[in-house]
């Protein structure tokens, strides 16, 4: 006897998860246009906070922009 199938397992579209953390996204947002130091899992950024997403920031680092993810943000820092 064959194992039932799930109704989704013959998607043909794959399924895109975004993860939005509310908390980090209003910070940022009120950091617009200030000097930050973030901490992400890659390293130390600090710049001006140019852009906010619901999933990126996109920080001005000396004129160079850098767009973060805001699931790899560990903490920011008000400058």
């Amino acid at each position: 006897m064959p194992y039932p199938v799930h109704p989704y397992h013959h998607a043909t579209k794959p399924l895109s998860v975004t993860l939005i953390d509310p908390c980090v996204v209003e910070a940022l947002r009120g950091a617009l246009g200030k000097y930050v130091v973030l901490e992400t899992t890659r390293g130390r950024l600090e710049g001006c906070v140019a852009d906010v997403k619901p999933d990126h920031v996109v920080l001005d680092v000396r004129g160079k922009m850098f767009f973060v993810r805001i699931c790899e943000i560990v903490w920011i820092m008000p400058d």
